[in-house]
């Protein structure tokens, strides 16, 4: 009777490491899976923020033109018809600029939502068993890191189309002045001719 217990007394101390060693391992996967949403989490700020920013920086270009715009009309009242229909072309094309960015907006957030949702499920499962918990950690770990990547890259495009936007506005613009001015020169150009015949 006495050595069954001798013998009980090692198989309980190893079941208990097992059980300790797994309970440290779960803890590890937590602290990097919660590192991990949180990295998911400044990164959607980020993207959110640099959408915002490409928003207000359309709206600024487009407020300074309409300005220069509205000057241009006043010299040119013969071509006000003209150019009323030029704006409102240019206010078209903002405008599916906006419907787009805003689009793109609502899928990222449609994104985002699901991946919490997704989140929110994992962390489910941790909780009802410590070894599922310890694999579906490793598993939601790796789904993170690629989301973080997919986040980045979507991150560093939505930056280079903001670029890429603010470039078009201004070149549209400077072109439709451009011509603007041409036109100015050319009537100006005719009053002088017919007051010399």
């Amino acid at each position: 009777m006495g050595a069954s217990n001798d013998l009980a007394t090692p198989t309980t101390a190893i079941m208990t490491a097992e059980v300790s060693t797994l309970e440290n391992e779960l803890a590890l996967a937590q602290a990097d899976s919660r590192d991990m949403k949180r990295a998911v989490m400044a990164l959607r700020t980020e993207l959110e923020a640099a959408h915002a920013e490409i928003q207000a920086t359309g709206s600024r270009v487009t407020q300074a033109n309409a300005a220069e715009i509205s000057q241009l009309k006043i010299t040119v009242g013969a071509l006000r018809e003209e150019l009323e229909r030029a704006h409102i072309e240019r206010e078209k094309a903002i405008q599916q600029e906006r419907v787009a960015g805003h689009n793109e907006m609502q899928q990222l957030k449609a994104t985002a939502t699901a991946l919490r949702d997704e989140l929110e499920r994992a962390r489910t499962d941790t909780e009802n068993a410590v070894r599922m918990a310890l694999v579906g950690a490793q598993g939601e770990i790796a789904q993170l890191r690629q989301t973080v990547s997919g986040l980045r890259e979507r991150l560093e495009l939505a930056q280079i189309d903001k670029t890429n936007s603010i470039n078009r506005e201004h070149a549209l613009f400077a072109d439709e002045g451009a011509q603007l001015q041409r036109t100015i020169q050319a009537l100006r150009d005719q009053i002088e001719a017919a007051r010399g015949t």
